[in-house]
């Protein structure tokens, strides 16, 4: 009744999973503040989602999407930017399709042919536009102005928000790219136009467009650099952690009771179970981390063809996955800058209860724990890796397993 072709579970695709765990804080800011907000035409701030590799941030967003485009949202694909790219080609290219299902090529305002024109530019040439004084405004003005051009039809409508999903941010390393990319978002987010309200009175509102990037920490720093305190008011900052024990729990249950739906020989409906046992080695092993959890998943269904998992399962396909595990955690800490994964390593040779900021600086050789002060404030706030604390602990909890214990391998 399992094969590889009715697993539900799907490591490391940046599709939305069928079987999805927690991030349920980030799904109720969509549906109750981000789209209700910006549809009613209120100022609410575009989202900055970012994370270690692996910790599901982009199948959050195009969570969100595909429930915008069930409610009729216009969206864009999920816009992945090339290391060292220029990322206003693909924002234009993707642009010029939400116009074309906005229906402005249809308009006969020679402004808006003019401004496609003008969009269609940038998409061929990207940045070097701005090498050409002859050709007009800055590239991120064109951008600007489609987005709010796409937006104002979307306003007409009355219940359709336009969402826009850039993937990869820290790719974006041209200061001058990232800049204008930044400006053209940012301005679109925070531009407000007056209408008329019954009664014959005007007031202001933004237009509903939502942007949601997301990327690794280091964005966090580059996006800082360039915009400072701009980029902070248009735009609020998420890193995410680990997911909670009792989340994934929740995501197995249906497993246990009343079993995953499947089609079973000849076409015909079945179900497969999982024991307690085996939800709890599955929890054991992904340490919190979605894309360890989808690959814990996917091996334990492989490692049989029954309609009941089994913490045999579990154990049996843990071990072809060991291996890719721990490939995940290591590049991880190779990202890591020197002084900090030093920090780290010696924090997890130290026992729990002794895991003080004293004690981890003596261990990584540091004269003094104010000298661990910058590194450990990156760890915690930019990387989600370790919460500062008495005594300090790890957020990240496969990046801890892998330092302090036999992890991947599991008894």
């Amino acid at each position: 009744m399992r094969t590889p072709l009715n697993s539900p579970f799907s490591p490391g695709s940046d599709s939305v999973p069928e079987v999805w765990a927690g991030r349920l804080t980030h799904l109720d800011d969509w549906r109750s503040v981000v789209r209700p907000r910006r549809l009613a035409g209120l100022p609410e701030r575009g989202r900055t989602i970012l994370g270690e590799a692996g910790l599901g941030k982009s199948s959050l967003v195009r969570r969100l999407a595909s429930e915008a485009a069930a409610l009729g949202d216009w969206i864009t694909p999920q816009l992945r930017i090339p290391l060292g790219a220029d990322p206003l080609k693909p924002v234009a290219a993707a642009l010029l399709e939400l116009a074309r299902q906005a229906g402005l090529p249809a308009s006969r305002e020679q402004r808006i042919g003019s401004l496609l024109e003008r969009v269609e530019t940038v998409a061929a040439a990207g940045l070097s536009l701005s090498m050409r004084a002859k050709d007009g405004p800055e590239p991120y003005s064109a951008l600007s102005d489609l987005i709010l051009e796409i937006g104002r039809e979307a306003a007409r409508r009355g219940d359709v928000l336009v969402m826009i999903h850039i993937d990869e941010m820290q790719n974006v390393t041209r200061g001058d790219a990232l800049s204008q990319l930044l400006i053209a978002l940012g301005d679109s987010l925070a531009h407000e136009e007056e209408v008329e309200v019954p009664g014959g009175g005007r007031l202001l509102r933004t237009l509903p467009i939502a942007v949601y990037l997301t990327g690794l920490p280091e964005f966090a720093d580059m996006a800082g650099a360039r915009k400072g305190a701009t980029f902070a008011r248009r735009f609020q900052t998420t890193t995410l952690a680990a997911i909670a024990d009792d989340d994934l729990a929740a995501a197995l249950q249906p497993f246990v009771l009343p079993g995953w739906p499947v089609s079973g020989p000849a076409g015909l409906p079945g179900r497969v179970r999982m024991t307690p046992q085996a939800r709890d080695a599955i929890i054991e092993r992904c340490c919190g981390e979605p894309f360890l959890f989808q690959l814990a998943g996917e091996r334990a269904w492989y490692a049989g063809t029954g309609d009941l998992i089994t913490r045999e399962d579990v154990a049996e396909g843990w071990r072809s996955a060991e291996g890719e595990a721990e490939s995940h955690v290591v590049r991880i800490l190779e990202r890591l800058p020197a002084r900090e994964r030093e920090f780290v390593e010696a924090m997890a040779s130290l026992a729990p209860q002794e895991r003080r900021l004293t004690r981890i600086a003596e261990a990584a050789g540091l004269s003094a724990a104010a000298k661990a002060g910058p590194t450990t404030q990156r760890l915690d706030t930019q990387r989600g890796i370790i919460r500062r604390g008495s005594p300090y602990t790890f957020r990240h909890r496969a990046v801890e397993a892998y330092l302090a214990t036999d992890w991947p391998a599991v008894a």
